[in-house]
């Protein structure tokens, strides 16, 4: 168990917040809970490096109260953690982002493109990049963001399924076209769970292996794990949806969850439980330039290129779902804000990404800002939370 975020707390005045203003976001997110919309929720926010909020709120199953050190699944933030993985190897010299995934996942030389019900595939314009799997253009798609025939091809295939290697998963997916030809689209998908593979192939290790060898050991993420291991279970938070007959209803039990227990298949791009302590380490890494505490993991360059936008105008606005992602576009592994008219609050170069579970993460690098909170309630649209939390944040800036 690791409580310690490793960052000082301080009273927020002292890194330019109003501890007053602040206060609005208790206030905001325990009327969540009393209004029985939410059952646990934390939020975090840190400046300068030093910890100026830090609260708890509700139980983490009815019963035990939400802590400091309670287990959240953290999905799509999971996202990345791997792209971090994968540039540590980039700095290696062991490929260029434009490679064809090709030259290492034989595989998916051959796959092709969906072109219409009743009509043959496409083959590839172009192959798939690295870089294609970073920012979500590889033309991969994922089985829930939509009702298309791709779509209902991944659903039908089982892609993501826990019994099945990264290996195999990618075996399954090169039999599946592609929803549009790399490059040519945003669309949120697989690709990450591909990166993934990606990294294990490289390392000649396991996923789970990588991450706790080169990254959350050194980082001190101890509780960061592809499942709750032994001993930890009564620290796992419930996850909620929403109830046909109105108010919430459990959707995961910690008892019955499939990250109760070891995994075979190490999801690099929604796979990982986390704590508030463990998440912020990740965060100010990516905040101080690839570095924390004096565990470098990477090149400050190679942080400045991951928090830039790597797509092109005709790819944009992108959009998740229903959700449009105004005023964003996307680096290496998260979203970048290049509006802030348009998807602020926050500094032009933020930083951000969230998760199913409705957890969600930015750093503002301008204000040296990082901002956290974690729930468990699905789906992530259902309540504006994230959006709010933001606010409450920025609105608290004095200096």
């Amino acid at each position: 168990m690791n409580s310690d975020p490793g960052l000082p707390i301080v009273a927020p005045e002292d890194v330019g917040l109003s501890a007053t203003r602040l206060h609005r976001i208790n206030r905001v997110m325990q009327r969540y809970i009393d209004e029985d919309k939410l059952v646990s929720i934390i939020t975090m926010v840190c400046r300068q490096g030093k910890i100026a909020h830090f609260s708890c709120f509700g139980t983490q199953d009815t019963k035990v109260p939400t802590t400091r050190d309670t287990i959240f699944r953290i999905y799509s933030m999971t996202k990345p953690i791997t792209t971090v993985a994968a540039m540590m190897l980039y700095e290696e010299g062991l490929f260029q982002l434009d490679d064809p995934v090709s030259d290492f996942i034989p595989e998916l030389k051959e796959v092709q493109v969906f072109a219409g019900t009743g009509v043959p595939p496409e083959d590839l314009e172009r192959e798939i990049t690295i870089r294609h799997l970073m920012t979500h253009t590889s033309g991969m798609t994922y089985g829930f963001m939509g009702n298309s025939p791709v779509e209902q091809m991944y659903n039908q295939a089982k892609i993501n399924r826990p019994d099945h290697s990264t290996k195999e998963m990618v075996q399954t997916l090169s039999t599946l076209p592609l929803a549009n030809q790399p490059g040519t689209a945003w669309r949120y998908s697989v690709s990450t769970d591909v990166l993934g593979h990606f990294v294990e192939v490289i390392s000649g290790m396991p996923l789970n292996t990588f991450f706790r060898e080169r990254i959350l050991d050194p980082l001190g993420m101890e509780d960061t794990e592809f499942w709750v291991r032994e001993g930890q279970g009564h620290r796992f938070a419930t996850n909620y949806g929403p109830a046909q007959e109105g108010g919430i209803r459990v959707i995961d039990d910690p008892a019955t969850s499939k990250f109760s227990s070891p995994q075979k298949f190490f999801s690099g791009g929604g796979g990982l439980v986390s704590t508030a302590s463990d998440y912020i380490r990740f965060c100010h890494l990516m905040l101080n330039g690839g570095v924390f505490h004096g565990v470098r993991l990477l090149g400050r360059k190679t942080v400045e290129l991951m928090t830039m936008n790597h797509l092109p105008d005709e790819l944009m606005p992108i959009s998740l779902g229903l959700t449009n992602l105004s005023g964003e576009g996307f680096g290496l592994g998260g979203a970048i804000l290049l509006d802030a008219a348009a998807g602020g609050p926050g500094s032009v170069g933020t930083f951000r990404w969230g998760g199913a579970a409705t957890t969600a993460f930015w750093i503002d690098y301008e204000e040296e800002l990082v901002g956290l909170l974690l729930t468990q309630f699905m789906p992530a649209n259902y309540y504006r939370i994230r959006a709010e939390f933001k606010t409450l944040v920025y609105q608290a800036l004095i200096e």
